[in-house]
């Protein structure tokens, strides 16, 4: 027999030992890992279950105009959970009879879940009203539970509505401010945490644990509620009395880009969305102003204005026959008979196509298109506000002559409302194009500033010159031009005009127009811009002058009188009686408007005036320019 050598004992020992001590060393790390660096996991999974948690959620933000006026804040609804295990059998019955009839739930499927096996806790129902919980806490039922839940209420209903938006059920923003700023709105939810057994039942001498939700940062708009308010009564009062497609309305602060109102109509109440019918919700939820494009007609006009005046591409005089060729295309003046010879004044208050044909023409392609990208054309203005349009523009290397000559005049190019008037704003406060913005400021519920918005200039667009020419030009507008009809005495108010033809599938469509008025003055000590487009007003009238100037004249009124803005002394025009011009022949039926001494627009060419506007026999302001419909 072999002996064993007292190395080999030694070698084999030691091999053991070692063999011993790495497994002791990965049990140590083991038990290491557990006990310190995966504890408070491991508490966390033996805290859950042990416990029973509920939810509490949480209030959203409020959202506020610029006075803190709320426009948006929460409610509290509750949430009815079971406990199947803690239902008394003799109860389940009469619970699902009461429960059902006060909820106007089904019956059937209460009761299935009042008396489940296998769960320790599922939710009945949830949106209840505390006089719904009240009447069911009366009952004393077991195994039932509420918890506090939270609902979103809109202070003034339809106001506002496409700017804030709303949630869905879980109370999370689904469009408008709700979504662009929901994870500051969102609050933090809190629970209640109850000791139970295995099965979920709650021990006797089990203790509760509470942990308080906390409520969402508020959102504070520079929408100003009065400016908002009158803004939404004139959208529906245009859409009402010309029957349009829709109406809407955009007013800025000249000075920083701050959104002062932003109002369109048709709209809905954001406390009783039509969640049923999905077309007219997403139709109705965009915000028009933003998102939309059109061709501006001649509020575009005073664009290229600001850039004749400051290229020096101003001459004495032009001449209007009622049209104009360009590149062999005859290109027409709104009015047939012509505007015959002016100067440029004049071709602004006339809103003279001719004029500003050869305005574009006479400043070329190339600078042109320097200053239409200084204005931010083609592009998105930067608001913060999701889904913004850029406008289309033809490419500079693509422009022909008389695509430039119909740019002049607000036809083929597409702006958004909110761009125009942002370029426009920065042709009235010293040549600033900024950024528009909707949100002022945002804060905790401590009061501690998360975000802050502010002006922002973008670019540089035109001089200051060229700004206090333009104004005094666009005054005149309201004051002697086709602008009348948004005139207030005794206040200063600049604008013009726009009347432009609607296109589907690439060819005119007959009949429709986009009517509009943008418009300027100053309101507690802010110069304000305000654009008002009616979109395919319905009958003869169409006009920007006659259509939509009034409500910009209406608005301006509103605010000159709730800001206590005093009048500069001026003496109101004369009245006189609308006199009856139907059936007249055109030159009949301009006599008899110059002697009584009022302006007058008019469309079609037929032999007589099938159409007058206002009505024979009205009383009306000398200053009132009225409107005819040859037939």
């Amino acid at each position: 027999m072999e002996k064993i050598s007292h190395i080999s004992i030694r070698r084999r020992l030691s091999a053991t030992a070692l063999l011993i001590t790495f497994f002791l060393c990965i049990l140590a790390g083991r038990l290491f890992y557990l006990q310190v660096l995966d504890s408070d996991h491991l508490r966390t999974l033996a805290f859950g279950q042990w416990t029973r948690d509920l939810p509490f959620t949480a209030d959203r933000g409020d959202i506020t105009d610029v006075n803190g006026v709320v426009l948006a804040s929460s409610y509290t609804l509750y949430t009815m959970y079971c406990r199947p295990a803690d239902v008394k059998a003799e109860e389940a019955e009469e619970a699902a009879d009461f429960i059902s009839r006060v909820l106007d739930i089904d019956r059937t499927l209460l009761y299935t879940r009042l008396t489940k096996k296998g769960v320790s806790e599922t939710r009945l129902c949830r949106k209840i009203t505390r006089e719904e919980k009240l009447s069911i806490e009366e009952k004393d039922y077991s195994g039932i539970y509420f918890t506090a839940d939270s609902a979103r209420y809109y202070d003034h209903g339809e106001f506002l509505t496409q700017i804030l938006g709303f949630t869905d059920a879980d109370n999370k923003g689904q469009s408008g401010i709700e979504l662009q700023y929901d994870r500051y709105l969102t609050g933090r939810n809190g629970y209640s945490y109850t000791e139970t057994d295995l099965i979920g039942r709650q021990l006797e001498d089990g203790d509760t644990y509470y942990v308080a939700p906390v409520k969402g940062m508020d959102v504070r708009l520079t929408i100003e509620y009065v400016m908002q308010a009158v803004a939404e009564k004139a959208v529906k009062d245009a859409q009402a009395r010309y029957q349009a497609k829709s109406v809407s309305c955009v007013m800025l602060d000249a000075d920083s880009g701050a959104v002062l109102a932003m109002a369109q109509s048709p709209s809905y109440d954001l406390n009783d969305i039509p969640r049923d019918n999905v077309t007219e919700l997403m139709e109705n939820s965009a915000s028009v102003p933003i998102t939309h494009m059109y061709e501006p007609g001649s509020t575009f006009k005073i664009l290229t204005s600001a850039i004749g005046l400051e290229t020096g591409v101003i001459k004495n005089s032009y001449y209007c026959g009622g049209s104009c060729t360009v590149d062999g295309q005859r290109i027409r003046c709104w009015r047939s008979i012509g505007h015959g010879s002016q100067d440029f004044r004049h071709g602004v208050y006339n809103s003279c196509n001719c004029v500003f044909v050869d305005v574009a023409l006479s400043a070329g392609t190339q600078t042109m298109y320097e200053y239409f990208n200084a204005f931010g054309l083609g592009q998105k203005t930067g608001i913060d506000f999701y889904g913004e349009s850029s406008g289309m523009l033809i490419g500079q290397n693509s422009v022909k002559n008389v695509d430039l000559a119909r740019i002049g005049f607000g036809q083929a190019i597409a702006v958004t409302p909110l761009q125009l008037a942002s370029a426009v704003a920065s042709c009235l406060n010293g040549g600033y194009l900024y950024r528009p913005y909707l949100v002022e400021e945002i804060t905790g519920t401590d009061g501690e500033l998360a975000y802050r918005g502010g002006a922002y200039v973008r670019n540089k667009t035109v001089s200051a010159a060229t700004c206090e020419a333009l104004k005094d030009l666009l005054f005149g507008v309201v004051e002697e031009g086709s602008g009348k009809n948004a005139a207030v005495p005794g206040y200063k108010i600049g604008g013009k005009t726009g009347t432009a033809q609607k296109y589907e599938n690439g060819a005119i469509a007959a009949g429709k127009y986009i009517s509009s008025f943008l418009g300027f003055t100053e309101v507690n000590g802010k110069t304000v811009v305000c654009l008002f487009l009616v979109d395919e007003p319905q009958g003869y009238a169409y006009y920007g002058s006659i259509v939509a100037a009034p409500y910009v004249g209406q608005i301006f009124s509103a605010l000159f009188s709730y800001y206590k803005t005093p009048a500069q002394g001026v003496e109101s025009a004369p009245e006189v009686v609308m006199p009856d011009v139907t059936d007249m022949g055109l030159a009949d039926a301009a006599a008899a408007l110059k002697r009584a001494g009022l302006d007058y627009e008019y469309s079609g060419e037929g032999g007589k005036v099938v159409y007058q506007l206002p009505a024979a026999g009205a009383k009306i302001s000398t200053d009132t320019v009225v409107y005819f419909a040859m037939g």
